[in-house]
């Protein structure tokens, strides 16, 4: 099992696709469903031995949740807030590329 390289409350962006959100929740291997897996197209699609995350999403039109591979993530160090109306429910401040947690938060 592989240690996660991004942690709870960071900023992310998707490698391919036009989309940043904060991690939210983290699955050491894929836990989703083989119908969620066989629907990414197959020239992209992650392996499921990897660390997935759920972020609190957003893109130029809406808000959503998305769950999205390691490999498919990088960094986002723009230092923008992320417009996800969640977001104060379990997160604080943004400092850097990372929201603090709060200690409670419901799901």
């Amino acid at each position: 099992m592989k240690t996660a390289k991004f942690h709870i409350g960071q900023v992310v962006k998707h490698r391919f696709f036009p989309f940043r959100g904060v991690i939210f929740d983290v699955d050491p291997e894929f836990n989703n469903t083989e119908e969620w897996w066989e629907s990414i197209p197959e020239e992209i699609r992650p392996s499921k031995d990897q660390p997935y995350y759920h972020l609190l999403a957003e893109n130029d039109e809406t808000t959503y949740t998305a769950y999205v591979s390691e490999q498919n993530l990088l960094p986002d160090k723009s230092g923008d807030p992320v417009g996800h109306p969640e977001i104060a429910q379990m997160f604080g401040e943004l400092s850097g590329d990372r929201y603090t947690v709060r200690h409670r938060y419901e799901h």
